[in-house]
């Protein structure tokens, strides 16, 4: 895997070059905006395929770049960079679209980390397939070739986190998954660090997606004290 298009955005010069000078040595291509407005700019003009994103920035902040990003419904996975270790802010960040976070101060290869499991999800394992399969369930349909859902021939707009999640319960059906198996499954990395919510951000927001009442939900069950489940 390389030659995947990164863009970091980060106010801070001497921040981006470390990134950038890393991100390169790895293979990849680099594009750097050192404000929210650029950013979105290079997002719309390059084939940008996954952003690193400083919640900290000179005109608007990460939250309003990462709203923007997927109200213009741009799908490409987004790292939310933040100083702060705060509950609120992981799951602020999740709530907007983003696909995952680190906080600072990190090392180069956990962000490697992250980054290769991001891209793998997102265009390796998630790819169109060469033949098409499709999942159903109640109204439901999972499109794995186009990677879409439709209900009642209604298209939702999944993030492809958000898919990838959705066809890992459905293909385990009755199945309770912890939520450490569903980080590493689906997130593709080892959940050592404490992020379950993470899971239950997502999964809030598949519900809120696909249930007639996400507050009673008839397909996405949560197991107390474990995980989820998908129940057909």
């Amino acid at each position: 895997m390389s030659g995947e298009h990164i863009l970091v955005v980060e106010d801070e010069p001497a921040v981006a070059r470390g990134l950038l000078y890393g991100l390169s040595a790895e293979g990849f291509v680099t594009h750097w905006a050192e404000s929210g407005q650029k950013a979105l700019e290079l997002t719309r003009e390059q084939p940008i395929q996954l952003i690193l994103l400083d919640l900290r920035l000179p005109d608007m902040s990460g939250y309003d770049v990462c709203r923007q990003v997927r109200a213009a419904g741009m799908r490409q996975p987004i790292i939310m960079l933040t100083a702060r270790d705060e509950e609120t802010d992981k799951v602020l960040g999740l709530e907007l679209g983003a696909d995952d976070y680190v906080v600072k101060p990190y090392s180069l290869r956990e962000l490697l980390s992250r980054i290769r499991a991001s891209l793998r999800r997102s265009y390796g394992e998630l790819a169109p397939s060469a033949t098409q399969e499709k999942l159903t369930f109640g109204d439901i349909v999972l499109d794995l070739e186009r990677l879409q859902v439709w209900r009642r021939d209604v298209q939702i707009n999944l993030t492809p986190t958000e898919f990838r999640l959705l066809r890992y319960l459905v293909n385990n059906p009755e199945r309770p998954i912890s939520r450490d198996t569903l980080i590493e499954s689906v997130w593709g990395y080892t959940n050592d660090v404490g992020d379950d919510r993470t899971v239950d951000v997502h999964i809030r927001h598949l519900r809120e997606k696909l249930e007639d009442d996400p507050t009673t939900p008839r397909w996405l069950l949560t197991v107390r004290g474990f995980g989820y489940k998908f129940k057909p």
